[in-house]
């Protein structure tokens, strides 16, 4: 066996004189671990896709407010933008890119 010390967590519960006779004679030693399983609903593992589901919904709707917030200042900015300009005109045509207050 190439292990000096016993390894993880199941060390506690093997007899030294066990695992001295396992050292030196190369014997194998054999673990039963009579596991049962969990009762009941596993909550860790339902609650993480869900907390995964709304994290996602909750930045999407982040990243909706964050556009409409843009467009906005957007649109103020362009209106600003012509009422300032005033008429612009090519050739013959004039256009009035934004209306007067009244």
């Amino acid at each position: 066996m190439n292990h000096r010390t016993p390894p993880g967590n199941i060390a506690p519960h093997i007899p030294a004189d066990d695992w001295q006779r396992a050292q030196a004679t190369g014997q194998p030693i054999i673990i039963v671990v009579h596991d049962t399983p969990p009762t009941g609903i596993p909550w860790r593992r339902l609650l993480i896709p869900f907390a995964i589901a709304g994290a996602v919904v909750a930045g999407g709707w982040g990243l909706v407010a964050a556009l409409c917030l843009l467009l906005d200042a957007a649109a103020h900015t362009a209106t600003v933008i012509a009422g300032a300009a005033g008429p612009i005109g090519i050739g013959g045509i004039t256009f009035k890119l934004a209306r007067n207050k009244t």
